[in-house]
């Protein structure tokens, strides 16, 4: 009699392997960083907790607000919130850890794909995740969306490769909803992969179809398209002094030399390796390699998004700096993976070139893997960091912020969401009060040029530009160094030594904009 059992597939049971060993590790990492999370990844655990408990778009219950840079990662943070209330009580941050382990088995399952296409051993794989899970940087910003990041371009790629426009452009939608900037990746890798290119219209349906609704609710509803955070950012430019996008890992590498060293030297090796193909496709040499169109995509992208970036103005923040180091690192293995393999099937290629060169970001990563692991478990802070208080110092002042002041409304120090999360009062600033981004978007209107105005009243077309600033009852002031009396909480940062905060009466108008870190 024939057997019933069902034969599993060894090729999938290794795939399911491969995912499963990855997620465990996601879990390791969060279990690592969750008592350290940097003040811009609390504004989106409150984004999400006042969604899955009020149902509100906001960072402040009561306030709608449009400062949440990732829509995706605050929709699913939400819903996860929500499955995992525990006696009415909302848990985002174990909503998070969750979310991290399934961005991750995302990861993992894309890159699987791309093994399977490609040919390419799994090592080569399992390098390409950890090219993102020990990257310094990512660690350093958990909480946003910079495990969502490297997932959907993986996605993005690996539908490009199988060249499945429908499927491509279900990834583009949700690569966009991640961050809307992440565009710039969906034309590199959709213009450059035949396949996709020569049936564009069906990959770009799709992706209105999918994408379209939440940007016209938020154009709509929540008054601008394009959420408020990047008038914010250009505005807090100044800020980090000479320092620019363009020259900010220099500024990086002289607070933490080995850590910044590690995070972008895969992503260099990627950098060389595009070139390098890029020059096989000059010198008519493509036919060696004629599938990696798709890859070179994804590279090129990564370089698209630095030079947008640069353009744009915003300021150096650490987590901006994920989305191209991430996607050059993935770029690098995949491009070398390939090369690996060619030169295996082809006498004419020299094996040991590419074995070298996977070695090479092999040894960075272990560098990474050092960074991350000599600083602690669970880390007291993040590896890059530069936030006035550490997150169990901001849980401690929060707390207490919210039991002198009730229902009064609290002018924010600057740095608002680890304050917000935990106090859950009526604190301020243009991440939390329209009105105060009101007077924001007319100054960069004012100031832009013709083309840069116009497109900015087009996204604000149905904000109101004359929304008053909420008036506060209080006033929450960082200084640096220990601080006495009422109302005084002391607080330690790793970037900034003894600091303090003191509570006060408001007697001044809010400032226009404030700075998430520093």
């Amino acid at each position: 009699m024939e057997s019933k059992e069902r034969i599993i597939d060894p090729a999938r049971r290794a795939t399911w392997v491969f995912v499963a060993v990855s997620a465990v590790l996601a879990a390791g990492v969060f279990v690592t960083v969750k008592d350290s999370l940097i003040d811009d990844a609390y504004i989106t655990l409150s984004y999400a907790k006042n969604l899955a408990v009020n149902g509100e778009w906001g960072l402040v219950p009561g306030m709608p607000a449009n400062s949440a840079t990732s829509p995706l990662n605050v929709l699913l943070l939400g819903a996860l919130t929500l499955l995992t209330r525990v006696s009415g009580a909302a848990h985002p941050v174990v909503a998070l850890g969750a979310l991290t382990v399934l961005a991750t088995a995302v990861l993992a399952w894309g890159w699987a794909r791309l093994a399977r296409a490609y040919r390419f051993p799994w090592p080569v794989a399992f390098l390409g995740v950890l090219v993102v899970l020990a990257n310094p940087f990512v660690l350093s910003a958990i909480g946003l969306e910079v495990l969502l990041i490297p997932a959907v371009l993986v996605l993005l790629t690996v539908f490009a490769v199988e060249g499945r426009p429908v499927a491509f452009g279900v990834a583009a939608a949700l690569t966009v909803l991640t961050r809307l900037d992440l565009i710039v990746f969906v034309l590199a890798v959709a213009l450059c992969s035949t396949a996709i290119r020569q049936r564009i219209g069906k990959a770009a349906l799709t992706a209105a179809v999918v994408a379209a609704p939440w940007y016209v609710f938020s154009w709509v509803v929540l008054g601008s398209a394009v959420p408020d955070t990047l008038v914010i950012k250009q505005e807090q430019e100044g800020l980090f002094g000479k320092w620019t996008y363009a020259t900010g890992p220099v500024m990086y590498y002289f607070g933490e030399e080995f850590a910044v060293l590690m995070a972008f030297a895969p992503a260099v090796v990627g950098l060389v390796t595009w070139f390098a193909l890029v020059g096989l496709r000059l010198a008519r040499r493509w036919t060696r390699f004629p599938s990696v169109s798709a890859l070179v995509g994804l590279g090129g992208g990564a370089i698209a998004y630095y030079l947008v970036y640069t353009a744009l103005g915003v300021g150096p923040y650490h987590w901006y700096y994920v989305a191209p180091t991430t996607a050059l690192g993935m770029f690098a293995v995949a491009a070398l993976g390939v090369w690996l393999v060619r030169a295996r099937e082809a006498a004419t290629l020299v094996e040991r070139t590419p074995v070298a060169a996977l070695g090479l970001v092999a040894v960075f990563v272990a560098g990474a893997v050092a960074v991350d692991t000599t600083r602690g478990v669970p880390w007291r802070s993040p590896v890059i960091f530069g936030n006035w208080a550490s997150a169990s110092d901001y849980a401690h002042v929060g707390r207490q912020l919210g039991e002198r002041v009730g229902e009064a409304t609290v002018l924010s120090p600057g740095e608002i969401g680890t304050l917000a999360y935990h106090c859950e009062c009526r604190i301020v600033d243009v991440f939390s009060d329209r009105g105060r981004a009101a007077e924001l978007v007319r100054e960069r209107i004012a100031e832009a040029g013709p083309v840069s105005s116009a497109l900015l009243r087009l996204n604000y077309l149905f904000f109101d530009e004359n929304a008053e600033p909420v008036k506060t009852d209080h006033k929450l002031r960082y200084r640096r160094g220990e601080g006495s009396g009422e109302n005084t909480w002391q607080v330690y940062s790793d970037a900034l030594g003894v600091g303090h905060f003191k509570l006060s009466e408001a007697q001044e108008s809010a400032p226009l904009t404030h700075s998430a870190t520093r």
